[in-house]
């Protein structure tokens, strides 16, 4: 009967499983085509983004899946369910949750070293005309190989590794632990640059823009119409000069050819308002005006949520912990944790506790898509890249989409700050002994 209930409720588990990871592929494809350039897309950059994109959201869905298995096992009262009865299938769970996390990591190492700079410095040769498809593999392999070194030399120091007979040497444990917790520990402090860059930005930037929304089509289609009406009437002051025979001058000449030009523009883009008037989703998107505005005002205080609950578990941390020697653990929580406060008392209305720390996580991962959207991609103070629909290119997908992996890795950590307790044992409750 136990067992049955096991295989049930693994059934159960794989089915919400597969239909989310559909759910994020399918996502991941209509992002990346909706970005990516018509004129410069290419079959390997678009895959390896999409690929990229999926497994960082993937990575960043498995928190609250963890959280769930973990108290999925106990009933109300703090008793085991029976199919969690036995201690072998509760450590199978947990191997399965530990591997995934693993198979996930190393993914990420595999992607950030390896996959994304391969393809990233292949398109970058691929601009250069004169070179072969031969010599642009060569190329991106040898600068692909200083992003591999790094690599090694964060998995020697993490194994306590050495060099010997000129190859280095990596002493690892039978799991490898840590060496692969070393690496990622690397990643995620980088990844904390970035979400001090980008997310903090797009937790901003994302309300922000939903408040103030985007100019009425009707208004843009009036103005345009104004400035077509004010271009030709320049056109024919400029062509009245000429009417006695006269030649224009050669300045009046160039100036009507730079408004013959701006006309013609000008009603290419009347004519693309026009359509954009017809079309059914603007007319939805001014009827939701009002929801968007009130989901704006809503992330505003999701955001001030989130920061307070930040400062006090670093405060907790500051005050109670057993200092730096032990990286500031704190067991338990000394001081009061809104958001960690609020997951507790959703627990006994299931799933609700299960569906907030999803749309946490989630909230994370969009508010960092959209503040790298809207600032582009930058090396200090040099903008590298654009993110705009339909024009964006290769290279910029690709460094988008590593960005979001160095993120996830940094949210996981901070999303543990945000609520301790729950984190740490999501709604399982104990018998008194």
């Amino acid at each position: 009967m136990a067992g049955q209930s096991f295989l049930s409720e693994s059934m159960l588990g794989w089915s919400i499983f597969t239909f989310i990871l559909m759910v994020i592929l399918t996502f991941c494809w209509f992002y990346i085509r909706k970005f990516q350039s018509r004129q410069e897309s290419e079959v390997v950059s678009t895959i390896t983004a999409i690929c990229a994109l999926a497994i960082a959201l993937i990575t960043s869905a498995l928190l609250p899946v963890d959280i769930f298995l973990v108290s999925f096992m106990k009933f109300p009262n703090g008793t085991y369910k029976d199919w969690a009865a036995n201690n072998e299938t509760r450590g199978h769970i947990e191997d399965t949750v530990l591997y995934g996390y693993y198979t996930l990591y190393s993914i990420i190492l595999f992607c950030v070293f390896l996959w994304i700079p391969f393809v990233y410095f292949y398109y970058e040769e691929r601009d250069d005309d004169n070179m072969n498809k031969c010599s642009q593999v060569k190329n991106a392999l040898k600068y692909t190989v200083g992003f591999a070194i790094v690599c090694v030399v964060l998995l020697l120091i993490g194994g306590q590794g050495h060099i010997s007979n000129g190859f280095p040497v990596v002493l690892l444990p039978a799991d490898g632990l840590p060496a692969l917790s070393f690496s990622i520990s690397s990643l995620t402090l980088i990844g904390m640059l970035a979400v001090i860059t980008y997310t903090a930005y797009g937790m901003s930037v994302l309300p922000l823009n939903l408040i103030k929304g985007t100019r009425s089509v009707v208004y843009e289609r009036l103005e345009n119409t104004e400035d077509i009406d004010d271009v030709e009437h320049q056109i024919e002051k400029l062509k009245s000069k000429c009417e006695d025979g006269r030649p224009l001058s050669s300045r009046d000449r160039a100036n009507l050819q730079e408004l013959e030009g701006k006309l013609q523009v000008l009603r290419r883009r009347g004519r693309h308002l026009d359509i954009a008037e017809r079309n059914c989703c603007t007319k939805v998107g001014s009827a939701l005006r009002p929801l968007k505005i009130t989901l704006g005002i809503f992330f505003i205080l999701v955001a001030l949520l989130f920061t307070v609950a930040l400062f006090i578990s670093n405060l907790d941390k500051a005050l109670h912990s057993a200092g730096i020697s032990s990286g500031f653990i704190i067991f338990g929580t000394n001081i009061t944790n809104p958001l960690n406060e609020l997951l507790l008392v959703l627990q006994p209305v299931f799933p609700l506790d299960y569906i907030l720390i999803t749309v946490i996580t989630m909230y994370f991962v969009v508010t960092s898509m959209a503040g790298i959207r809207n600032m582009g991609i930058w090396f200090f103070w040099i903008r590298l890249y654009k993110i705009r629909p339909k024009k964006t290119r290769p290279q910029a997908l690709l460094f988008l989409c590593m960005i979001l992996l160095l993120i996830v890795l940094h949210t996981s950590y901070m999303i543990y700050s945000l609520a301790p307790q729950y984190v740490m044992y999501g709604s399982q409750k104990y018998l008194v002994q």
